[in-house]
Order: C-alpha cells, then sequence, then structure tokens
C-alpha cells in the first residue's frame, strides 16, 4: 500500500474510480521500471479503454493506453484471437481475455514496427496497460484522418502502408478506417492494433477486404478517385 502512496501524487490527471487497484499496482510497476514518470490527462477514451499523456523520466512524451477490465465489448473481439496461429490456446473469463487482447496488441505493435510500418513505437506493457510513443506534440495527439485534407497521395502511402504491413509484418489490421489512422504533418500513422491478425488466420482475407473497402469508402467521398477492390487486393497480397 505504501507503494501507491509514494506513487498517488505522479498520477495527478487521473480521475477516482477509473483504476482499480490491480491497474494502479500496473502502472506502478512500469514506473519503477523506468518506463514512466509520470501521467497527466486522458486525451482519448473509448468503450474499451482511454489513452493517458505520459511523460518518461527522459521527458519524451508517451502514450499510455489502459484497458478497462470489465468492458463487455470484448465479447465481441474472440474472433480476432481464434484462430490466430499465434494464439493458440485461450483460457476462458474475460479478464483473461482482456490480458491476451493486450499482450496481442503490443506484439502486434512490436511486429509491424520491426518491420518499417509507421506505427506507435511500442515500450511496455503490463497487465492491462500498455506503454507507447505518443503520436503528437505537448500531450495533443495529432489529428485523424478523418479530421485532416486528404487526397490522392494520402490514399496510395495508406494502401502502400497496407501492403507492407501485410508483406513484411504479415499481418492484416481487421479494424482499419479513418478513424485509426494519425495524420501527423505529411506522416499517416496507424494504431489501434488490438484486433490485427496474422495472415495466416482462416478470416485474414475477410478482415483485408473490409479494411480496404473502408479506406475506398472513406477517400471517394473526399472526392479521390480509387481503384477496384479486386486489383487492391491483388496489389497488397502480391502474386
Amino acid at each position: 500500500m505504501s507503494l501507491i502512496w509514494r506513487g498517488y501524487h505522479k498520477l495527478k490527471g487521473v480521475e477516482e474510480g477509473v483504476l482499480d487497484m490491480p491497474t494502479l499496482m500496473a502502472i506502478y510497476d512500469l514506473m519503477n521500471s523506468g518506463y514512466i514518470d509520470h501521467l497527466n490527462c486522458v486525451v482519448s477514451t473509448g468503450k474499451e479503454s482511454c489513452v493517458y499523456w505520459g511523460v518518461g523520466r527522459d521527458g519524451s512524451d508517451l502514450a499510455v493506453k489502459v484497458h478497462y477490465m470489465l468492458a463487455a465489448q470484448f465479447k465481441r473481439r474472440l474472433k480476432y484471437i481464434a484462430g490466430d496461429p499465434r494464439f493458440r490456446r485461450v483460457r476462458k473469463g474475460m479478464k483473461n481475455l482482456i490480458l491476451l487482447w493486450v499482450s496481442k496488441e503490443f506484439k502486434n505493435l512490436q511486429t509491424a514496427y520491426r518491420a518499417g510500418v509507421p506505427v506507435p513505437k511500442p515500450i511496455a506493457f503490463k497487465r492491462n496497460v500498455m506503454v507507447m510513443e505518443f503520436v503528437g506534440k505537448g500531450g495533443v495527439p495529432a489529428p485523424l484522418l478523418k479530421d485532416c485534407e486528404v487526397g490522392e497521395r494520402e490514399y496510395e502511402r495508406l494502401i502502400s502502408i497496407v501492403k507492407r504491413l501485410y508483406r513484411k509484418a504479415r499481418l492484416v489490421h481487421a479494424d482499419l478506417s479513418e478513424f485509426n489512422v494519425f495524420k501527423f504533418g505529411r506522416r499517416l500513422i496507424l494504431f489501434d492494433f488490438g484486433s490485427a491478425v496474422d495472415v495466416d488466420h482462416p478470416l485474414a482475407e475477410e478482415f483485408l477486404t473490409s479494411d480496404l473497402i473502408n479506406i475506398n469508402s472513406f477517400f471517394s467521398r473526399r472526392g479521390v478517385e480509387v481503384r477496384g477492390l479486386d486489383a487492391l487486393l491483388k496489389e497488397v497480397k502480391g502474386g
């Protein structure tokens, strides 16, 4: 308990009741391991998680993503795990599913990052807490693609990223849309990789098709001439 009180002043942006004791302990473990110095405010919230603006011991900005341990939405996520050759054994229970989900997202980010895919650099995770590079400046996240001016250049760049993700990282994002792509300067950066699956997953092609449909739909609404789905699938997968 003394550990909690010694570090409590470093959680100045945390709202009372948002984080349970095991989650607080996970954050303090990450602090004691040198990954986090302190947390500031919440920068985004969702049904399954929230993201804090954190600061590292070197003064660098961090994104600290906390998955809620009682998120009923996770019940729908099993299809993104079952069948993935990397996760052959899934222990029963919501808690185990959520913890596996966080581990899966971190490993997906590592794989994508090492393959040269533009994603937030993964730094560490503990239990339901994940630490990543903060994409933005001064605690302000980079704008989402949906909120930006886009054209043919962004379309081609995003298709190229999906292709690298598939061919080099051997992953399909499986939840890709204008809502989980940052536009930071001229760069497009993908995030939210919990749903991403190995290309050998039995639903990988279905998920890839859905990702490409979402991309085409968004850019078409913005007046960009898009390519046909069959041509895109062939381009991304090769052969």
